[in-house]
């Protein structure tokens, strides 16, 4: 047995170690919300490549928010007042 599954098993109920099983369990959750990988036919995935892939997901999600942010701060810029309140309240809800 490797010494990390004998300290797995070996800590105390109330430790914040998280099984092998549940680690197992959040990367399989992580497979199925990426979209690259969800769609892909293979069942095979190491975690490695999952959490690479939940990475440039994550980053490329972040670039499509600030894009979006960019711009609706350029429609609102070219908005009269009004349209640009209302839109701002619409956002804020």
């Amino acid at each position: 047995m490797s010494s990390r599954r004998s300290r797995s098993k070996n800590s105390s109920p109330g430790s914040s170690r998280i099984s092998e099983d549940r680690i197992n369990e959040l990367i399989s959750q992580l497979h199925q919300l990426i979209p690259e990988m969800h769609n892909s036919r293979s069942d095979k995935r190491s975690a490695g490549k999952v959490l690479q892939e939940t990475c440039n997901y994550i980053r490329s999600l972040e670039r499509e928010v600030d894009d979006l942010s960019e711009r609706l701060s350029e429609l609102l810029a070219t908005t009269d007042a009004n349209h640009a309140a209302l839109l701002r309240s619409l956002l804020m809800q």
